[in-house]
């Protein structure tokens, strides 16, 4: 196996960007998740071996998908019982080039439907999908679900054995099924937009071909559900808050606050899709549901000239709302900031206390960070200080402890 870090680092780039395609099509053809999953390691590994000698190939993931597809051949023409098979993956096989090859476009949704079978739990099924669609490893999904990584560990590997032994297959389901499944695939490809919006670790502030890969499978589904309101709601703020990724980094690939962005490099017509696909939402008449009321806030921001401009005491009205249909802490402190704006810092801090106090959000980079900034702006620069500080420390994010520790050092000058 090679040892060129270069080439180690552009396979994993690679495999950010097309593993989830990979593995879902390979899942499709094999019709088992872990065994899609090994079969395209496989192939990493032997792309670590040949392309240093041959050379990186135009289109990589097409050579992973093909080079995967033979060793699934391979072992099926050991078994000796799966002939049929092997005979229409070695024709399929075949046809493929790099100069034609094109993933067929509903793999990875195949992938999520599966993944968020009724046959496993909501817990399950989100962090499958994370795991196998997001690319995200299994100590950051842990962190988003508040468990020890071992539980985490432990919670795949059983939800890849139940759907192997459901024998579930890897395809869209018939209309029939989709209610079951539906606020699972809707929750997840968020959480896919979530992470590439604000990565939760590594060294960049963004993942921007998650995100957008969520995007893809947000319209897709609209596609499959066209009178889905909170389908379109979702699709409205994916493309809200992605109209803001030309201003949310600057040419350092530092994070830009929301204050400090230039309005003028946001994607308006991506402003326009978001916004017209909430008015269809909206003229469905059955009221706003917690992506619906997202895209509202996202929507306020999106149409201020500055954060000064901005109707905060609307967003804190949609907040409000969005805490009685989906209540959390995360609610619960973003409305804290909402109220911070519109009505001062020290309220803001009320209700970030209170959260504190409840004990919530424990482990998290959160609460401090937002404590920090309100102390901040309330001139209680040692606590500010010491609440940025504490945040860096829980952050797996390099850019945002940076960024944190830069306000913290910011406050003793």
């Amino acid at each position: 196996m090679s040892s060129d870090p270069d080439l180690s680092r552009r396979v994993a780039a690679i495999w950010r960007i097309e593993g989830a395609r990979i593995v879902a099509t390979l899942a499709r053809v094999v019709g088992d998740l872990a065994t899609a999953e090994d079969l395209a390691q496989d192939a990493v590994a032997e792309a670590l071996v040949q392309w240093p000698r041959d050379g990186i190939p135009n289109n990589p993931g097409a050579w992973l998908t093909a080079v995967a597809k033979r060793r699934a051949i391979d072992g099926w023409r050991r078994q000796r019982n799966l002939d049929e098979k092997y005979r229409l993956m070695g024709a399929d096989l075949d046809e493929i080039s790099d100069a034609e090859w094109q993933p067929i476009d509903d793999d990875v949704l195949r992938l999520v439907f599966a993944a968020c079978h009724p046959v496993l739990s909501r817990e399950a099924q989100v962090a499958l999908t994370l795991k196998v669609v997001g690319g995200l490893d299994t100590e950051a999904i842990a962190r988003l679900f508040l468990v020890p990584v071992p539980t985490m560990q432990q919670r795949i590997v059983r939800a890849k054995k139940a759907l192997t032994a459901a024998r579930v297959p890897f395809a869209v389901p018939e209309p029939a099924e989709w209610p079951a499944r539906r606020g699972a695939v809707l929750s997840v490809i968020y959480l896919i937009f979530t992470e590439g919006y604000a990565a939760s670790g590594g060294d960049a502030v963004l993942r921007t071909e998650l995100a957008h890969e969520a995007v893809r499978l947000g319209r897709v589904v609209n596609r499959l559900m066209p009178r889905e309101p909170e389908a379109l709601g979702l699709s409205a703020l994916m493309e809200l808050q992605a109209s803001r990724f030309a201003s949310r980094v600057d040419a350092s690939g530092d994070a830009v606050l929301l204050a400090e962005q230039d309005r003028r490099r946001w994607d308006h017509s991506a402003i326009t899709r978001g916004r017209a696909l909430l008015d269809r939402a909206d003229a469905m008449g059955k009221g706003r549901g917690p992506y619906q009321l997202q895209a509202a806030i996202a929507l306020c921001h999106a149409e201020a000239p500055s954060v000064d401009a901005t109707d905060w005491d609307r967003i804190v009205l949609l907040y409000e709302m969005l805490g009685r249909v989906a209540p959390s802490p995360v609610v619960e402190l973003n409305r804290a900031v909402a109220v911070s704006m519109a009505s001062g810092p020290l309220e803001g801090l009320a209700i970030v206390d209170d959260l504190a106090d409840a004990g919530v959000l424990k482990g998290s980079h959160l609460i401090p960070s937002v404590r920090g900034e309100l102390l901040a702006r309330l001139g209680r620069h040692d606590e500010a200080r010491a609440q940025l500080l504490e945040a860096a420390d829980r952050t797996r994010n390099e850019r945002a402890a940076a960024l944190l520790r830069r306000k913290a050092e910011a406050l003793g000058r």
